[in-house]
């Protein structure tokens, strides 16, 4: 399944410029393998440095092994909002964007068995968790002139704009005109939908030293992608042509996974956790449809391709590629704690399927993807009996293999909690920033793109 250039082909995650006229859906699985850092308000305080320490909804994501350290039942819920600053770049035009984003992005509960056989089996857990793995909302501009046009698909198949639909194909090459000074270019992008993620986790705990853990994940895509490129040159004779090519792709689907974790506790200070999520297996549908226009004044019609107006359908298949996180955490009595988590994937095992139909994307997987490494290390000191201090950093390294260090992830957070009898309130501040291109025409150079984000969330505990 083929598409132009400018839908999915420059994800903000690459700083590799495509430069083909039409690719396939092999960027789409790179972004649909990706996950954003979303918990609960304590979670994301700590950078999502929870794989050794469980105790928390969200940690059941990574490791759920420790749903078992809960103590109680408890339900929690988290609203987030997140503000996100893209600064785009096109020959030498620089344009702000920003928006902001409310959602619901986590919600949850555990419910705990003490000693429910006795045995060296000292607790047994069994916990739901709903939370957004990616969230795709975002709407960007960008600004330019790059003075080149002859590079969209324009009347009879033609790649050069700079002809006039009426008067260069009607046999009289005597009225012929060009419009071949670029008076200026641009490019809208809006992206929309979730790929949700639910947990279903069963955890145990084995003489105070062991929590085991097991857990079937599933998840919810919906992917919904609005793109527009617009175009206007004149000829030097007071003629003017103004194109617009817009393209709509939308994307929905299901994926399931396993996830398997272990807790040890070598000293009454020290936790060890390790855990493995095998691929993720997604089943695909994709609609897309596109639409050129081209007007001119001196024709008072518009040029329109009317076979571009069909809705496409297409079904297909990705696997993602499987995770392991090694953890490592000191707890200081009650006091607070300090934790290290390290998760490993390796990109060039993602898949596209039939294989047979995605022979090339495949092969790109293994030769401009890579393995990827992501750090997060967080803390957290308890000021009396009802109030906690927490921060954390995270680093998120890109999977393409051409990418520059700005592309990687990088960011800090902090967050407090508050603590009221069986009631939470948790707070947290995340930071990232990161670069990426994003080229959208075949034959110009792609927008660079500048990334600021932040977001705050709340969570509401409560202990049943």
């Amino acid at each position: 399944m083929k598409k132009i250039l400018f839908l999915i082909g420059g994800l903000l995650l690459s700083s590799l410029t495509i430069n083909a006229q039409v690719i396939s859906n092999f960027d789409g699985a790179v972004l649909f393998s990706d996950e954003d850092n979303n918990g609960t308000a304590r979670y994301n305080a700590m950078s999502g440095a929870f794989g050794a320490l469980g105790g928390d909804l969200s940690a059941t994501d990574i490791n759920p092994a420790g749903l078992s350290v809960f103590n109680h039942t408890e339900a929690a819920i988290t609203l987030g909002l997140r503000n996100t600053d893209i600064l785009t770049s096109f020959y030498g035009t620089s344009t702000a964007n920003s928006n902001g984003y409310l959602n619901m992005t986590q919600a949850g509960a555990v419910l705990v068995f003490n000693n429910p056989i006795g045995l060296n089996w000292t607790k047994f857990a069994l916990g739901i968790n709903y939370s957004v793995a990616k969230d795709f909302e975002n709407d960007y501009n960008v600004n330019g002139n790059s003075g080149v046009a002859d590079f969209i698909v324009g009347p009879t198949g033609t790649s050069n704009l700079s002809l006039d639909p009426y008067l260069n194909y009607d046999n009289d090459d005597n009225n012929d005109v060009f419009y071949d000074n670029v008076d200026g270019q641009f490019f809208g992008n809006y992206t929309n939908g979730q790929n949700e993620k639910t947990t279903i986790t069963f955890a145990a705990q084995y003489n105070d030293k062991f929590n085991l853990g097991f857990g079937i994940v599933t998840h919810r895509l919906n992917y919904y992608q609005n793109a527009l490129f617009e175009h206007s040159s004149n000829d030097g004779n007071s003629n003017l042509l103004d194109a617009s090519f817009q393209q709509e792709l939308t994307t929905y689907g299901h994926g399931a996974a396993l996830n398997f974790g272990i807790i040890a506790k070598p000293t009454q200070e020290l936790r060890l956790g390790f855990a493995f999520q095998t691929p993720t297996w997604y089943n695909l549908t994709e609609e897309f449809i596109e639409d050129l226009e081209i007007k001119v004044s001196n024709n008072s019609n518009i040029y329109r391709e009317p076979e571009n107006t069909n809705v496409n359908i297409f079904e297909y298949d990705v696997v993602t590629p499987a995770k392991a996180t090694a953890s490592i955490a000191y707890l200081f009595g009650k006091e607070g704690l300090i934790s290290l988590d390290y998760t490993y994937k390796n990109f060039t095992k993602t898949k596209l399927k039939p294989s047979n139909e995605f022979v090339n994307e495949n092969n790109l997987a293994s030769t401009e993807l890579q393995n990827t490494s992501e750090l997060r290390l967080g803390a957290e000191w308890r000021v009396g009996k009802i109030v906690s201090l927490r921060g954390g950093y995270y680093y998120k390294q890109s999977p393409y293999s051409a990418a520059i260090d700005s592309d990687h992830v990088k960011g800090f957070s902090l967050g407090t909690g508050f603590k009221f009898g069986n009631t939470k309130l948790d707070l947290a501040y995340q930071k990232s920033t990161n670069t990426g291109v994003y080229g959208f025409v075949n034959d110009l150079n792609a927008a660079e793109l500048d990334m600021d984000t932040g977001k705050i969330t709340a969570t509401l505990v409560i202990g049943l």
